[in-house]
């Protein structure tokens, strides 16, 4: 009545394109605010990180809640973080979001820093001269958005 079987071969045809698109775009994995990891953390799936890790994080997508605390150097291609950095980041697409403290050097491609978000390190932009010394920068934003 309502062709099921055209349908069900609809489906079919576009699961195997929907699961190799996945395959490509990679997944993405949330670890909780329980969740307490000591050691490296390399994921070829986008994170979302609500816990505190103690270690180096390797991923392309990085979500980290305003709660969490990583402890090691951050590698990610694109990073929005909010909660506390004690390492290194580096990022190509870098969001530092007004309720993150970052605690050591950045390097970046491209970065927003929320009014209220915290760095202090050094700031080097990817593509910079190799001879080129970056300074010592501190930069918190403070005051009201209007």
């Amino acid at each position: 009545m309502f062709n099921g079987s055209r349908n069900r071969e609809d489906r079919a045809t576009s699961g195997g394109s929907s699961a190799q698109a996945n395959a490509r775009r990679g997944q993405f994995s949330v670890l909780g605010a329980d969740i307490v990891i000591t050691g490296n953390l390399t994921a070829t799936s986008d994170l979302h990180i609500d816990g505190r890790i103690e270690g180096d994080v390797r991923c392309g997508s990085l979500v980290q809640g305003a709660e969490s605390q990583i402890f090691g150097r951050v590698e990610a291609d694109d990073a929005r973080l909010a909660g506390s950095i004690e390492g290194s980041v580096r990022a190509r697409q870098l969001t530092v979001e007004r309720t993150a403290r970052i605690v050591g050097d950045v390097e970046y491609e491209t970065i927003m820093v929320e009014q209220g978000g915290h760095i202090d390190g050094r700031l080097k932009h990817m593509g910079s001269g190799a001879g080129a010394v970056a300074a010592p920068v501190l930069i918190e934003a403070t005051g009201e958005a209007a």
